[in-house]
């Protein structure tokens, strides 16, 4: 299925590893031209020339700290200046710490808040203006099925990124008009650097029994693969999806139970 994305231009935030590089790597598969940034410079080389070998488009890297407001909004700018427009926004944050809700002070939530919600704002903020001239556009956050199923462990994730689902409602509305959708992406467990890194704090004894332990949790009794993920956010990306928005599609393997 051809996707429309050839010569779009698509920027990823936190796309060094894990589920924003699985997206930057699915959106140049499709032709997009894309525009990566993460904090480790090292980290976001290796992975420009991931996302380059995977398609045809131009990749622009660009090191960036997400919660720095200047300088996402730098880093956007030469995006649309460098690569001549923009037309995709993937938001995305790096993950908090795994506790209970008491666990944590108020200190810490600020600063989850901070790391976890605030970029995504900041991103498709700095955004508005190049999507508006476009015509046609696509913002993606990716947030974690915790803002549909909060569990006893993910207090911090919950609490900073559910804002982001009336941020994100407020942008449908406001956007509605200009031919610009906004979705919401929230995935369960996949098989990234920060789950390896999760597996080795878990209690189990060892990593292979700590992932039985999960999957034996999940209804397909798997996690999740970070290309699917990507193939997920090409698609809502698409012009295909030109009448989806204000959504939020959990993929977790059936691990929300909700009815909601």
């Amino acid at each position: 299925m051809d996707l429309g994305l050839t010569g779009r231009v698509a920027l990823v935030a936190a796309a060094s590893s894990g589920l924003g590089l699985g997206v930057a790597r699915a959106l140049a598969r499709e032709g997009a031209h894309v525009s990566i940034a993460a904090r480790d410079p090292g980290r976001l080389a290796r992975a420009h020339a991931e996302v380059d070998a995977a398609g045809p488009g131009k990749v622009l890297s660009t090191p960036v700290d997400l919660r720095d407001d200047d300088a996402v909004t730098a880093w956007v700018e030469r995006t649309a200046a460098e690569l001549g427009a923009l037309h995709v926004v993937v938001t995305n944050s790096g993950g908090v710490p795994h506790g209970p809700a008491d666990a944590f002070t108020p200190g810490q939530y600020r600063e989850a808040l901070e790391g976890s919600m605030l970029p995504h704002v900041t991103t498709a903020l700095a955004a508005l203006p190049h999507l508006r001239a476009a015509g046609w556009g696509r913002i993606l956050m990716i947030t974690s099925e915790a803002v549909r199923q909060p569990l006893p462990g993910t207090a911090l994730s919950a609490s900073a990124r559910l804002g982001l689902l009336g941020f994100a409602k407020g942008l449908v509305h406001a956007l509605g008009a200009s031919g610009v959708t906004v979705n919401v992406l929230a995935p369960g467990c996949h098989r990234t650097p920060a789950f390896e890194t999760f597996l080795e704090a878990h209690p189990a004894p060892d990593k292979e029994t700590a992932l039985k332990e999960i999957t034996a949790e999940i209804p397909l009794g798997t996690v999740g693969d970070p290309e699917d993920f990507g193939a997920i956010a090409a698609f809502l990306a698409g012009e295909q999806a030109s009448f989806v928005t204000g959504t939020v599609l959990v993929a977790d393997g059936g691990n929300t139970r909700g009815l909601g």
